[in-house]
């Protein structure tokens, strides 16, 4: 079987080296392809033009997209625009997958508060969330009423090798700890790739998935911890400017029950790690 990965950057690479590592063939789509791993086929693809033939042997589909920069326009190219001409590549190539799998983000949550889950209202208040929202219904709109599964794993804040905002805030002691609590939500980015895996292998599974550990916590919390593992001072309190997000509490009880396991399940297991050194971000 040959899965097909739309937008391969770090966590589409690791996706991929994940299937190939279990006997996947695996053709990756981005703009840039030689650089990634020999072990796909690799195809420099520029998604709002003409995209390649889709190779019969085709029969999953993971759309892992990102924006290249943070702006509207930017966001509608890579979520709407490029998803839309992936699906209609595939229907172009009579390619009818048996899952298609799109991964997005709890952003589209917006400043929803408390205890959230798949069953919680989207109402997402950036135009970010609300370009994300949009193409989960463009995904979910294509495939309705087929044999296809359109599955959606909506992540929170990814972090992993090269993505060390808070251990660096702490290293060049610029981190303050917010003086009223602020939950926040994360997932290693190698549990993010591990999950979007272990997603192909559920038979019959849900539309929507929460990827996110086990321990939502408080982000001084983090920053408490970290200090004390890299041995500095603890960061002074202070007032911090609203971030994105709200103040939620995002479960995964879903993921879990449908039998996945997580290897970093709090930010204790996943920060050592990357304190360790342990893990290469992707080009």
């Amino acid at each position: 079987m040959t899965i097909l990965i739309v937008g391969c950057g770090d966590l589409g690479t690791e996706i991929g080296l994940r299937l190939v590592a279990s006997g996947q063939d695996v053709v990756a789509w981005r703009r840039r392809a030689d650089v990634l791993p020999q072990e796909f086929e690799r195809v420099s693809v520029d998604l709002a033009n003409h995209l390649p033939t889709i190779p019969k042997s085709v029969r999953t589909v993971i759309v892992a997209v990102a924006a290249d920069s943070y702006t509207e326009e930017a966001y509608h190219l890579a979520y709407k625009s490029g998803l839309t001409n992936v699906l209609n590549a595939l229907e172009r190539d009579q390619i009818k997958p048996e899952k298609v799998l799109l991964i997005s983000s709890t952003t589209v949550y917006g400043n929803t508060t408390g205890h959230v889950d798949e069953t919680t209202l989207a109402t997402p208040n950036s135009f970010s969330g609300k370009i994300t929202l949009e193409s989960e219904a463009i995904l979910h709109a294509r495939y309705a009423d087929t044999s296809t599964n359109s599955i959606v794993l909506r992540l929170a804040g990814i972090y992993g090798p090269g993505r060390t905002r808070l251990i660096d805030l702490v290293r060049n002691q610029t981190a303050v700890i917010p003086d009223s609590p602020r939950m926040t939500n994360r997932i290693h980015r190698d549990d993010a790739a591990a999950a979007a895996v272990h997603l192909l292998t559920v038979p019959n599974p849900s539309d929507l998935y929460l990827g996110v550990d086990e321990h939502p916590v408080d982000l001084g919390e983090v920053l408490r911890f970290l200090a004390h593992e890299m041995t500095y001072d603890e960061p002074p309190t202070g007032s911090v400017s609203n971030a994105r997000g709200g103040d939620k509490h995002c479960s995964n009880t879903r993921l879990k029950d449908s039998g996945f396991q997580f290897a970093f399940p709090s930010y204790i297991e996943g920060y050592r790690s990357l304190l360790a050194g342990i893990g290469t971000r992707h080009p």
